[in-house]
């Protein structure tokens, strides 16, 4: 499990959609920063734009963004990423990405949110580094393994997120596959909602009850932090 956990809370509130399409602009700086500000030109960029306009994020911001993280607009932000490491309760690995222009203010913070938990315990060896696409089809009852393999992913899983009139699923691929895979599964007629490199646990915890309720309390935690840009659990 990835961020699969976020997708158990069905309402989202104002507050944090605002925090949500924050930081998809932020994405959106990086990824202009990182290879040229023009999507057609830098696949990362492209999916940043794409995933931001799917929440509604204003083309004006959209441009904002891209002149700040590449440094042709007036005010220059310089993001990094940040990952950090821990183990949560009930002995669930978590690793927490962060984009942040100032690493001495988020490392106490991320350290103060693993207060009842284990802050710095390794535990990236008990994930793979791979690729992550979501994405929807349309039309109800696909054949997501066969998707899958007609794309060029490794593995797939159901999308704990899309509704009930349509099919969605969750492709990991090797991670030079990311973009060829996205773009396959467009052209096979699924909408590509995010295509990222992250985390997948290789054996997740299975929770129910109340300790699955205080580890999702904890990951809700860690993801309202403002550099928060991605949590990951071994949790199923």
């Amino acid at each position: 499990m990835g961020r699969q956990w976020l997708h158990a809370k069905k309402e989202v509130t104002a507050n944090r959609r605002a925090k949500i399409n924050s930081k998809l602009v932020r994405e959106i700086m990086v990824a202009a920063k990182m290879g040229v500000p023009d999507p057609a030109m830098n696949p990362r960029l492209a999916l940043a734009v794409e995933a931001a306009r799917k929440q509604s994020v204003t083309n004006d911001s959209i441009t904002r963004a891209i002149k700040k993280g590449s440094g042709t607009g007036d005010e220059q932000i310089n993001y990094e990423l940040v990952t950090y490491e821990g183990m949560g309760p009930c002995n669930v690995p978590v690793i927490v990405e962060c984009l942040t222009e100032n690493r001495n203010r988020t490392a106490p913070d991320i350290r103060m949110l693993f207060k009842d938990a284990q802050f710095g315990s390794k535990v990236t060896f008990m994930f793979d580094y791979v690729g992550i696409v979501e994405a929807t089809h349309p039309q109800a009852g696909q054949d997501l393994e066969s998707a899958a393999i007609e794309a060029g992913a490794q593995d797939v899983e159901k999308l704990e997120s899309a509704k009930e009139e349509e099919s969605g699923g969750r492709f990991f691929t090797e991670r030079t596959d990311m973009v060829p895979v996205a773009d396959a599964l467009k052209k096979a007629g699924w909408s590509v909602a995010t295509a990222e490199l992250g985390y997948r646990a290789k054996d997740p915890v299975q929770l129910d009850g109340d300790q699955r309720a205080k580890v999702e309390t904890f990951l809700e935690r860690l993801d309202e932090n403002d550099d928060v840009h991605r949590v990951y659990a071994g949790l199923k």
